[in-house]
């Protein structure tokens, strides 16, 4: 039986592909329609035969026209492709293919090779005039400057690797499509890589495409790179314009933190890229997957990201393609800095979750449309296409914005510090046994709670004691070192978790900790601000058990003495929502 909560990856709507499914990325087209093209094959990732087609959705996602081919069938592979609408409503669609028919790659080493040949050949366009309907039947070959990282390549630039993921986009009469350049195949596949980014000045204006012009950018021999220091990974980047002429980009590394840069130029010149962070000075974590931004109206912005990372992705390179589920997004609004327009960025916020904490999910892309808004996903062999209360994000970029939110969930109980309550409240379930299946076996709830605990000391121990005599109850504590401890004690299974260690706790500061039961995840909140683990934990958000059986114990509630007010919600609250000593007014 599915659940109802709208962030459970099985409650999207099927997009149509083969047995691979990347990259469904949509534009709206001149007939209002939603056309999405998605990289497909009847193989796995990078099998031959692999090829871009198309489909179309009028109504909102639900339903799909049947798949559309841009290359003919049998053709060599042709891959990763993103559309971009002109303001005459032609639709063009950019993407790789391998011209060649290369059928292996020598690693930079020499050691061996690769016989996955998905991201070299020609970069190319095709365009459709009847809202993707059809596609062209010319191809038109994007030429580009070679960089100092493909002359070294082992074949010396006469074979380019490259690759293009994120929204091409028109901005100041020009078009514009991103290009990811590897300089070295080897360990990780990729393994040197760095960002450009193509301009025509006259794509939407020539009458014969194939005469329009291209500009490689940036300048010079280098491309986008992480910071000094950084590791040999900088791809998949994702530009965005902003009000005042600047371009924003950020990209994956594999040092455990997106990167950022903004250009003052129109993407001639580039300052040194910088590790992203949020407004509260906090890094943003981030393993080697997509990471995309997305402009919407009025000058705000979403950013898909996972949420974890920092020094143990660096130490680990291997592991750094894991854990893509579930995914988080930070609201960001566009502010004035003394160099010129930037972007706020927020708090993270839980978007979707599949219920296999195994299962990866990634190359998103979001459509707004009058005031509601949809994000794409892939699971590689299947995409899908959600949509995401638009209440839920006006929540987040309230926040961002620097303004208190209220939440609108019940209050389960509330007690001074010191108090004991004779009678505890009764928590959600999480997990209940489900009637309607003949063996009356048990069904996920989703169901949630939080804990916000207004401190009047920080003395380590407990805030909360709510267990019996052979450890059956619930249980929130600060140890030694001031990390928050959460037990939860069926007296069948316990489930432990930890926050990070928090050395400027301060009387005062208000400790929220969410206990969601639909993606399984417990999560750590103080003065407003994401708990994220820091240099301490990969995983600052901790995964629990969600089919713990409540048996809690009927135990007295004892509040500790170094609390000055509990609060009890019936449901997990969105980081916005939890409470700040202060709202300090937004600023960059």
């Amino acid at each position: 039986m599915t659940r109802s909560d709208w962030r459970l990856l099985d409650n999207g709507s099927r997009i149509p592909a083969e047995n691979y499914a990347d990259q469904p990325y949509v534009v709206r087209t001149g007939d209002g329609a939603w056309l999405c093209c998605v990289t497909t094959g009847s193989g796995n990732e990078g099998a031959q035969g692999q090829h871009v087609c198309t489909c179309r959705s009028t109504d909102l996602g639900r339903t799909w026209s049947e798949p559309i081919f841009v290359e003919e069938p049998g053709d060599v592979e042709n891959s990763y492709a993103v559309m971009l609408k002109a303001p005459s409503g032609r639709v063009f669609i950019f993407y790789n293919r391998n011209t060649d028919n290369v059928r292996e790659v020598e690693k930079h080493d020499r050691s061996g090779a690769f016989t996955r040949v998905d991201c070299l050949g020609s970069f190319v366009f095709k365009y459709s005039d009847d809202c993707g309907r059809s596609w062209s039947r010319e191809r038109y070959e994007i030429p580009f400057r070679l960089f100092d990282c493909d002359r070294n390549n082992v074949y010396g630039g006469r074979i380019r690797f490259f690759w293009n993921v994120g929204r091409a986009f028109a901005f100041d009469g020009a078009a514009w499509v991103s290009l990811i350049r590897v300089g070295e195949m080897g360990e990780g596949f990729y393994q040197r890589s760095e960002g450009s980014l193509l301009k025509s000045p006259d794509l939407f204006d020539v009458e014969n495409p194939g005469e329009a012009h291209w500009i490689t950018l940036p300048d010079g021999g280098t491309g986008l790179r992480t910071p000094p220091g950084g590791g040999p990974i900088a791809e998949e980047q994702c530009f965005v314009p902003l009000d005042d002429g600047s371009l924003y980009v950020t990209c994956r590394t594999i040092d455990g933190y997106p990167v950022e840069a903004y250009s003052r130029d129109g993407g001639r010149s580039w300052p040194e890229l910088r590790y992203m962070r949020r407004a509260s000075g906090r890094a943003v974590k981030h393993p080697r997957a997509a990471n995309f931004v997305w402009k919407c109206s009025e000058g705000r912005y979403l950013y898909w990201f996972h949420n974890h990372g920092g020094p143990f992705i660096r130490r680990r390179p291997q592991a750094a393609y894991e854990d893509r589920n579930p995914s988080w997004l930070l609201a960001g609004i566009e502010m004035d800095s003394p160099e010129g327009r930037g972007i706020r960025w927020g708090e993270p916020e839980l978007l979707l979750y599949h219920d296999d904490p195994m299962v990866r999910f990634s190359y998103p892309d979001l459509i707004e449309q009058q005031g509601r808004y949809f994000v794409t996903e892939t699971e590689k062999n299947l995409a899908r296409v959600h949509e995401i209360p638009a209440d839920f994000l006006e929540t987040m970029w309230a926040r961002v914005r620097g303004e208190s939110v209220t939440p609108d969930a019940g209050i389960l109980f509330e007690a001074p510090g010191g108090s004991r309550c004779g009678a505890p409240p009764e928590l959600p379930e999480f997990y209940r046994r489900d009637y309607t299946q003949p063996n009356h076996g048990g069904m996920l709830t989703s169901d949630g709670c939080a804990f916000e605990v207004e401190l009047a000391g920080t003395v380590p121990g407990s805030l909360l004691e709510g267990r019996d005599g052979d450890g059956r109850g619930i249980a929130l504590e600060l140890d030694p070192e001031l990390r928050i401890i959460l037990t939860l004690d069926n007296g069948n299974e316990e489930c432990r978790m930890r926050s990070e260690r928090i050395p400027e706790l301060a009387s005062g500061d208000i400790l929220t900790v969410n206990v969601d039961g639909g993606p399984g995840i417990v999560s750590f909140v103080r003065n407003g601000v994401f708990l994220d683990g820091g240099e301490e934990l990969q995983f600052g958000w901790r995964r629990f058990n969600p089919r713990l059986i409540r048996r809690f114990s009927p135990a007295p509630w004892q509040v500790g003495q170094q609390v000055r007010q509990l609060r009890v919600f019936d449901r997990a609250l969105m980081t916005a929502e939890c409470r700040c000593r202060e709202y300090p007014a937004a600023q960059l």
